[in-house]
């Protein structure tokens, strides 16, 4: 039988660790106090799966999740956040539409919010909106950013005290990359000398690393095989740059 470089296509994120760190942080919200503070971090580098494992939580806690863009505004992060919330056509000021989330969010207080690149709302003067939709609904709102994003938000005056758990995006280990190889290829065998040179090459970022299993499973494919080691591979890793002609070829 040979490998089928098709990956499975089930809805389900892999399960390596981020996305388990990344859930273990909402439910902590959700489970808190009501008097404790419902503020948490996630922060990391990119390509080490922190949206992913974003996606995998909304999907396990129904929350409400928005990515922010380099382009947004006030009135589209609000509009956004309406549209997760079921209202398409949002219309009014921008203390409207703010009103509007929070009377949303708070009648259903263990439904969270998470807003991914967040990190770029500190950028842009955005921070202190999320905050006080935040506190005044009172429902669990993770912040999803780069791995410089606590230090930003320590810059930000009433945040220090706010933020109630945070961790940080872990690049992934052998274990996780064996995760992602029997996720992605189910039909191939990857062997443990050559997923250990995909991480490494990869610096542990799950991008990386899932560029590099499409490549091996490619080659195996090609080459009929559906068991392959590090002595049998001659083909591109992913490490961070595109490869050069003479790579490609």
């Amino acid at each position: 039988m040979t490998a089928n470089p098709r990956t499975v296509n089930n809805g389900e994120a892999a399960p390596i660790k981020n996305v388990a760190a990344c859930l273990t942080l909402v439910r902590s919200l959700q489970n808190r106090h009501p008097l404790q503070p419902n503020l948490g971090v996630f922060a990391g580098f990119s390509g080490y799966g922190k949206s992913v494992a974003a996606l995998y939580a909304q999907n396990k806690t129904d929350a409400a999740y928005v990515e922010v863009s380099d382009t947004w505004t006030r009135k589209k992060l609000l509009s956004s956040i309406l549209s997760e919330l079921g209202q398409h056509k949002p219309t009014g000021t921008l203390s409207d539409l703010e009103d509007e989330i929070i009377a949303i969010l708070a009648r259903d207080p263990h439904r969270p919010l998470l807003i991914d690149e967040a990190d770029k709302l500190v950028d842009k003067n955005m921070i202190e909106l999320v905050r006080m939709i935040a506190k005044k609904s009172n429902v669990p709102v993770l912040l999803i950013g780069e791995e410089l994003f606590p230090r930003k938000l320590d810059n930000v005056d009433r945040f220090r005290d706010l933020v109630l758990v945070m961790d940080y995006a872990q690049p992934c280990d052998l274990d996780d990359t064996r995760t992602l190889a029997r996720t992605f290829y189910p039909g191939l065998r990857i062997n443990d000398d050559l997923l250990e040179m995909v991480r490494a090459k990869g610096d542990g970022r799950v991008r990386r690393i899932g560029n590099s299993l499409h490549d091996i499973a490619g080659f195996a494919t090609f080459r009929g095989l559906d068991e392959i080691s590090a002595s049998q591979y001659s083909g591109h890793f992913s490490g961070g740059k595109l490869p050069s002609r003479r790579e490609a070829a």
